[in-house]
């Protein structure tokens, strides 16, 4: 390898390594890598298993550290509730460094109220408790990784959480004929950056564990930039008129999964949800359903 070669190689970690520290803090979206792997066709190759290494799921504004998700009053302080307080420590949640651009979600003042009744019931309403597949841009900051399959005439996205996937149209196809959990994807090219507009989500997904949400009105509109081999940049830009006074974006690095051999783990959960949904209608436990 050339100086010259290590000189850009060096540029171009240096650039993916200070965007990824400054990730959430409002920057401009940032330009591709100098030293990034290419497709035949030149565009940038996303191909890989990837993974956000943020607590962006927990909350995607900044939050300190608390007991658990699901609280109740105590004497001085929220205590978890009765039905959490045996996983001690392993319930707690870690604090969030926040990834919203201007710190905070711009909420409706009614919406905002939705929200703050979402989080308080966070136990029984959040569709990640029910492995009810996650939408859009959630699917992404999981703690899951996901796999990205593209070509010069297809981008595919597997996810490993509830078996998810999503095929992105590279063509545009239109409006979506009905509203779904991952809703409808149409990717296309600004220069090196891959951006996917997504309209027809369900309104039963949330973007987190602190009940943002959103109305069946939400667009998402992700940019994908590749900062180096090994760093995705990530942003998405969300705008829904009847939850949120104007669009507002996220932005984080996802990183890829340089184990040898790794392969994408597949967290089909339905099956794990089963007692949680459906144990009630067991035989022997009619007086749940009744009231007996």
């Amino acid at each position: 390898m050339t100086v010259k070669d290590w000189t850009l190689r060096l540029v171009g970690t240096v650039m993916a390594v200070s965007l990824a520290a400054c990730s959430g803090t409002g920057m401009h979206s940032p330009m591709a890598g100098a030293d990034i792997p290419r497709t035949p066709a030149g565009k940038p190759d996303f191909n890989g298993i990837w993974q956000v290494l943020s607590t962006a799921n927990n909350n995607l504004e900044s939050a300190p550290a608390q007991a658990a998700f699901a609280l109740v009053p105590g004497d001085f302080v929220p205590v978890p509730a009765p039905e959490v307080v045996a996983l001690g420590a392993v319930a707690a949640v870690p604090a969030s460094f926040g990834v919203v651009e201007g710190g905070s979600i711009p909420y409706k003042p009614a919406a905002l109220a939705q929200r703050d009744s979402n989080r308080a019931n966070w136990l029984t309403q959040d569709p990640e408790i029910k492995c009810y597949m996650p939408g859009v841009p959630r699917a992404t900051y999981m703690p899951h990784p996901f796999q990205i399959f593209q070509s010069d005439k297809a981008f595919f996205v597997a996810y490993s959480f509830a078996g998810a996937v999503r095929n992105v149209y590279l063509e545009d196809p239109g409006e979506p004929p009905l509203d779904a959990w991952m809703g409808q994807s149409y990717g296309y090219w600004d220069g090196d950056t891959f951006v996917v507009e997504v309209t027809g989500l369900d309104d039963r997904t949330w973007f987190d564990r602190a009940g943002n949400y959103h109305s069946y009105k939400l667009k998402v509109t992700e940019r994908y930039t590749l900062l180096s081999e090994n760093v995705i940049q990530y942003e998405a830009t969300m705008e829904d008129p009847d939850i949120f006074e104007r669009p507002w974006t996220i932005r984080m690095p996802i990183y890829r999964r340089l184990e040898e051999g790794f392969e994408l783990p597949q967290f089909k959960c339905v099956e794990f949800v089963e007692e949680l949904m459906y144990g009630k209608y067991r035989k022997g436990r009619e007086s749940e359903l009744f009231g007996e």
